[in-house]
């Protein structure tokens, strides 16, 4: 396992402090404004919107997937048979493919395509590579999956049952609550949280990779993984299927986990 400094002394700890309290302070802001920010915004015909809605998601199955297989992967010291499961998952993926075609499922076609294009390409590139290398990365990024959006999210929606802007009752708006006065357990009222913000925060782990990278590669790398995982939720909010309080969870969450990942498995873990 990686080591490259003590907690007390990383800057890190300072950036968690600063996280959270941006997190309180913003989930004040949005417990009195959530409403008013979305009439202001929300736009059911967004270009912007409507392609967040559409492919918002699914670079973060792309990553899982890769994690998973990574991760199971590694557990073998011969190179070649740490791509088997590679292959394989090219496989599943080409048949989600053709399912979504019969079925006329377009986003399964698309998380099917983007798998095995995403796959083909990453397995290519370290053919030749000992992927045991990537097994703590591969190994936070699959932490973050089931610490985000399969349970928080999973687990938060159904219990809240907070009713989406898009469907609140007009012309009052009857039906909205704020994050902290949610209606209570609803299977068919999902907005809190965002789950697709979740999923658009599944890069925030390859944040680690650009570490040792040069200033210029770090400076785009997090531009592109930040302004991704960005866009993506206010795309949401945009589309009026969540509300700034739904996004900015599923976005804290995300912070504050992958940040406590990074402590545990990359750094000393005294305090």
């Amino acid at each position: 396992m990686a080591q490259d400094g003590r907690w007390k002394d990383h800057p890190l700890r300072k950036v968690l402090f600063l996280v959270i309290i941006a997190w309180i302070i913003l989930a004040i802001i949005f417990g009195i404004y959530d409403l008013q920010i979305s009439i202001a915004v929300a736009d059911s015909n967004n270009p912007f919107g409507i392609f967040g809605a559409d492919y918002g998601e699914i670079p973060g199955f792309v990553i899982i997937a890769i994690g998973i297989v990574v991760l199971i992967g590694s557990a073998s010291s011969n190179l070649n048979q740490q791509k088997v499961g590679a292959l394989l998952f090219i496989l599943i993926s080409g048949s989600l493919v053709a399912i979504g075609f019969v079925l006329n499922n377009e986003k399964l076609a698309l998380i099917g395509g983007s798998v095995v294009l995403a796959m083909s390409i990453f397995t290519i590139l370290t053919y030749k590579k000992d992927w045991k290398n990537y097994r703590t990365l591969a190994l936070v990024i699959i932490l973050l999956t089931i610490i985000l959006p399969v349970l928080f999210v999973n687990i938060t929606k159904p219990l809240c049952g907070r009713v989406r802007f898009r469907d609140l009752i007009l012309p009052d708006y009857a039906g909205f609550t704020p994050w902290f006065l949610p209606p209570g357990p609803d299977f068919n009222n999902l907005s809190f949280p965002s789950g697709h913000t979740a999923m658009g925060w599944m890069f925030l782990p390859l944040m680690i990779s650009l570490r040792d990278k040069k200033i210029s590669v770090k400076i785009l790398g997090g531009f592109l993984i930040l302004g991704w995982g960005s866009f993506v939720g206010i795309s949401r909010i945009i589309i009026g299927a969540h509300y700034a309080s739904d996004v900015l969870f599923s976005t804290g969450v995300a912070f504050v986990v992958i940040i406590l990942l990074y402590k545990k498995f990359y750094l000393k873990g005294d305090v």
